[in-house]
């Protein structure tokens, strides 16, 4: 099962109106959401159809105001805190005032216990060894001004699920 499809149930209830689903994976988290993946994305976990290529440090093709929400799972642990500040600063710009960016990550440090325990390799695409929701919140917290909506620390064996509009 993909990360997202365990998601689906808590956090598809925030993906409504226009939104984009980044790194989807091929696994969407609605069938409304325009999902957007690399040219050749790593990871292949559903049969959804893609329907945006690029990667998701600009989405200079998305005008400035424009989109519901934001969807992203297990994606924004594979930047550097100071690539994710750029990145999540771009996202914001899409997003219209009032809009939801909802995430879902794993706490790395849950992660690495967790493939210690079932044998589960590493991702070696993740970046910082101290990801968790505490980090991501000071991340995202120093990019614009945001309201939490929804947090859920300990979603499945390692994620956190987060949920805030922008202000």
């Amino acid at each position: 099962m993909s990360e997202t499809a365990a998601a689906r149930e808590e956090l598809a209830p925030y993906c409504q109106g226009i939104g984009l689903d980044i790194g989807f994976g091929g696994s969407a988290i609605t069938p409304t959401a325009i999902t957007m993946d690399m040219p050749r994305p790593y990871t292949k976990v559903g049969e959804d159809r893609q329907i945006l290529r690029g990667c998701c440090k600009s989405l200079n093709f998305i005008c400035d105001n424009s989109l519901d929400y934001i969807y992203s799972s297990h994606l924004l642990e594979d930047f550097t805190y100071h690539e994710l500040c750029r990145i999540l600063h771009e996202w914001r710009r899409c997003l219209k005032t009032g809009g939801l960016l909802i995430t879902n990550c794993p706490d790395q440090q849950r992660f690495l216990k967790h493939c210690s325990a079932t044998g589960q390799p590493l991702n070696l695409a993740h970046k910082e060894q101290d990801f968790s929701l505490s980090t991501y919140t000071n991340v995202i917290n120093g990019v614009g001004r945001w309201q939490e909506i929804y947090i859920n620390h300990n979603a499945g064996a390692y994620s956190f699920y987060a949920v805030h509009k922008k202000l």
